[in-house]
């Protein structure tokens, strides 16, 4: 199990200070090395060997100081040897490797100094063996890591999106809209490329709009009309009297330009901007550049959001990679040295087909089809190499863009995919072309990709392709949560979910999620989705994992844990999203890649199995429990006014009240929510409870206030609610306890370690944005604020973006207490605790929220929380807990052990 960065930087240090003083090669040099590797968490002995016998260039032998094959190869010196010569020395060793043993890494040291050469990258790292702790994240590969980077897009993507959506806008505002409006921007997209790309002669539409139109753009909408005529027409069968300068364009044919539309109205500023398109450079435009454009064409409001639902090529490939592309690239390493091999290699390429079933404008799909024929190129780069013949390009290029199938509910959307499939091949064909010298272009078009419009939810996918054909599941659905759905989509999800017990909880992105589970139900494809971290925190992940894992067996394979999507766009989304690839099958080796920082690159990291919490761990789910599996306090929420205000007051509104109603102080108690909780602040309501009916007559403001409340409920449109007005003296819902209790906030910022919680009396009335646990004890106190409850917390409690959203039945009443605790263990909890709340009333003008944030947080109330730790992961086990994934590992496990008996009694009770 990988340490976590900052254990090792603990470790480091230490390492650092044992090896200060040593200057020989020979003396301690292997102690050191063993030593190094355990600074990872690694046995040396495990991965690598010391001597390692190898022939030099020269035939001499030679022996490596330290080599793990395939990984790394060290060369040590004595202290103030050069590392340069060091490294030409490791070098001179790699003729006598096969080429599986060669090394990712050279690493060379004198003692003092380390020298890192990070060969794949053509990178190198030098420093002093003291600055170790700074740089251990370049040995990620040693720990467990593997840093992974991915390609940002060209900012002349987001130019030519833009001045689409002008031209959008003036069209739109002349009247000419709807689908004629779509169609004609997605003809003008594939011009602009078309005339930068060889598909045209180079720039004949640039110069067709600057000669052949009026400057004031009055015949340029006629003008367009013919020309897309002329693009729909064979040469054969044009008028023979047609302007030269429209009959150099060649037949296009796709269908694209078959459509008749009306004419467009242009003027001097719609020319202008076609012009200054068409000066953009769209030969370096990634044709996944329509997901943004798609975006950019919407009404003014959506277009302030430029890009928000475009994903980027560098998320694509965290998805693509290690669901087929890193394997595929493998599988051709192996077999490119074997002509046979290799073209049977090229044969399946030509067979493996997609599926995106919410391909928007076709970024994935594009991506994808863009670096099958990269491989492709390669391939028979490889091919020539031992002695084929190109006597055609067109007859050795077996993969296509018919391999390609998506589904888009948005009309407009569809036609850009289709169209930019078109595009992507052209580019690719141009590559094609300069590799291996003969132009190549499949025009007129034939063959498409099969991009339907309609409901992904609404349909058979076995009637867009049937399962039998397909290999890969890819996308990013739409990310609607449960407040932000349509009438639509909500029908959408009864309609899918029907048999499914709670699901009205599920965001929109879970449906692909579950109809791509029954689609691949007894077949080896595999699954890929971008989605929202929601589909794996909370309650939606026991609803939705507990129907794929039990009905459909599904298996994880590889996941990115939570993680910032963004792109280049103006306006970028700022989602938390998880990346997560699944089938119906097992797989050996599974990899998560996880997020030290969710706005950085991920670290790759191989494990045995990844449950629906992204955790290594063994499968399970958590659903929504009543009752704690452990024998401690029950909890509950805090009563809520529905009172439309009348019986709030700030400390400003309760003194002018009082000032009116001098009698009624006795009726006005401390209300707490969340917020004055944590932020220190003062609020009061009226607390009628108990008081009696000649007291409230007694009281006008009262019953003004009173009044009020009947009047809100009783106008009310839900009929709960309406009946509350019989009780017009009462908060809405009330759960006061008789006893003190813990308070626990339902919200709280990511930015703390620790969701502050507290001990309230009886006399505050806390409201229902807490959690209240009546008659605890000082140690649930305890074990509710130590790091092993908030490790619990992070892995299954809901999110709003990445706040924690506390929740009693997902998080408290699921939580696994220790077992069988001492009273010397519970004593100490209930010491540490207590000291926890003394140094809190240390900072008395400092409210919860400023002691718990982590750049503010002072070191005396770290060093007591610390201390609680230790002494709450003590009651769990003697050995310590070495990060949060053996955390959250012992807690799943312990989970189990709670509900297992639950489940066999449940099991008995149904058989009786």
């Amino acid at each position: 199990m990988a340490l976590s960065w900052n254990e090792i930087k603990d470790r480091a240090l230490k390492f650092s200070n044992e090896w200060a003083e040593e200057t020989k090669e020979r003396a301690e040099k292997d102690s050191f090395w063993n030593d190094f590797f355990n600074v990872f968490g690694i046995s040396r002995r495990r991965v690598a060997t010391f001597e390692e016998p190898v022939k030099k260039l020269s035939g001499n032998q030679g022996f490596i100081d330290l080599f793990w094959k395939g990984t790394l190869l060290v060369e040590h010196k004595s202290k103030g040897k050069n590392l340069d010569k060091a490294y030409e020395q490791a070098t001179d060793y790699f003729p006598g490797l096969k080429e599986h043993e060669l090394p990712k890494y050279i690493l060379v040291s004198d003692f003092d100094k380390i020298k890192l050469f990070d060969l794949d990258e053509r990178t190198e790292h030098e420093f002093h063996v003291s600055e170790l702790y700074k740089n251990v994240k370049l040995f990620g590969f040693i720990a467990g890591y593997q840093k992974r980077t991915f390609k940002e897009e060209d900012p002349v993507n987001i130019k030519a999106a833009e001045l689409m959506g002008k031209l959008h806008d003036q069209l739109e505002e002349f009247g000419y809209e709807g689908h004629h409006l779509e169609v004609y921007l997605v003809r003008l997209l594939f011009i602009l490329f078309a005339d930068d790309t060889s598909i045209f002669e180079k720039d004949i539409f640039k110069e067709f709009l600057d000669q052949k139109t009026n400057e004031d753009g009055s015949d340029l909408g006629a003008l367009m009309a013919q020309f897309f005529q002329v693009l729909n027409t064979p040469k054969e069968k044009r008028f023979k009297n047609l302007d030269d300068h429209l009959n150099q364009f060649p037949y296009v044919n796709g269908k694209l330009f078959e459509e008749f539309l009306p004419i467009a109205s242009f003027n001097s500023k719609m020319r202008s901007i076609l012009l200054e398109a068409s000066g953009l450079d769209w030969g370096k435009i990634s044709p996944a550049i329509f997901g943004s454009l798609f975006q950019s064409v919407m009404n003014p409001e959506e277009r302030r959001n430029l890009g928000a639902h475009y994903t980027s090529e560098k998320n694509i490939f965290k998805l693509i990679k290690p669901l087929f592309l890193d394997e595929l690239r493998e599988e051709f390493g192996k077999v490119k040295s074997n002509s046979k091999k290799l073209k049977e290699f090229h044969y399946k390429l030509s067979t493996l087909k997609f599926l995106d079933p919410a391909c928007g404008s076709g970024n994935f799909l594009i991506i994808t089809y863009r670096e099958l024929r990269l491989l492709e190129i390669d391939i028979l780069r490889e091919l020539f190499k031992k002695g084929e013949q190109v006597l055609d390009v067109s007859s050795i290029l077996w993969l296509d863009v018919d391999q390609f199938y998506g589904i888009e509910y948005d009309e407009f959307a569809s036609k850009i995919a289709e169209v930019a499939m078109w595009l992507i091949d052209h580019q690719m064909n141009m590559l094609v072309s300069e590799e291996f010298g003969q132009y190549f272009a499949r025009l007129p078009l034939k063959k498409a990709a099969k991009i339907i419009h309609a409901n992904s939810l609404r349909i058979e996918w076995e009637n867009v392709i049937s399962k039998t054909e397909l290999s890969y599941i890819i996308g990013n659905p739409p990310f609607y949560g449960k407040s932000l759905q349509t009438k639509e989509q909500k029908e959408d999800m009864k309609l899918l979910f029907s048999k499914v017990k709670g699901a009205g909880v599920l965001d929109y992105v879970a449906a692909w999620y579950f109809k791509a589970a029954q689609y691949i139900n007894d077949t080896n494809i595999k699954v890929g989705f971008v989605s929202t971290n929601s589909v794996i925190q909370g309650e939606q992940t026991g609803i939705l994992w507990n129907e794929l894992f039990n009905n459909y067996k599904v298996k994880i394979h590889f996941a990115h844990t939570t993680f910032n999507w963004t792109n280049e766009a103006k306006g970028k989304a700022a989602v938390h999203c998880v990346i997560i690839g699944f089938a119906n099958f097992d797989v050996k080796d599974k990899y998560l890649f996880e997020y030290d920082d969710i706005k950085g690159e991920p670290y790759q990291k191989k494990v045995k199995n990844i449950n629906p919490y992204l955790v290594e761990a063994n499968d399970l789910v958590i659903l929504k429990r009543r009752k704690p599996i452990c024998n401690v306090s029950n909890i509950s929420f805090g009563s809520m006014p529905n009172d439309g205000g009348n019986f709030l007051f700030t400390d400003e509104e309760k003194n002018s009240f009082l000032e009116l109603e001098p009698n009624a102080e006795k009726f006005i108690k401390p209300l707490i929510s969340a917020h004055e909780f944590l932020n220190g602040k003062n609020r009061w309501c009226l607390w009628l409870k108990d008081i009696k009916p000649n007291e409230l007559r007694a009281l006008k403001e009262v019953q003004i206030r009173v009044e009020n409340v009947k009047n809100l409920r009783q106008n009310s449109s839900r009929t709960a609610t309406q009946k509350l007005a019989a009780y017009p003296t009462l908060f809405g819902e009330i759960r006061h306890p008789t006893s003190n209790y813990i308070l626990i906030p339902l919200h709280s910022s990511e930015n703390r370690t620790y969701i502050p919680m507290g001990f309230k009396s009886k006399e505050d009335i806390a409201n229902n944005s807490t959690s209240i646990v009546p008659n605890a004890s000082l140690y649930e106190f305890g074990v509710l604020q130590s790091v092993m409850h908030m490790t619990w917390v992070k892995y299954t409690c809901g999110r709003i973006k990445s706040d924690y959203r506390y929740s009693n039945e997902m998080v408290y009443n699921n939580y696994p207490w220790a077992k069988e605790v001492n009273e010397k263990s519970k004593k100490k909890v209930e010491e540490k605790a207590q000291k926890v709340l003394d140094v809190r009333a240390e900072f008395p003008d400092s409210s919860l929220a400023d002691l718990y944030h982590q750049l503010t947080m002072p070191p005396k109330l770290i060093k007591a929380h610390l201390a609680l730790d230790k002494a709450v992961d003590l009651c769990y086990r003697p050995q310590a807990f070495t990060n949060e994934n053996a955390r959250i590992e012992y807690l799943f496990d312990l989970y189990n052990q709670y509900t297992a008996p639950l489940l066999n009694e449940k099991k008995t009770k149904k058989k009786k």
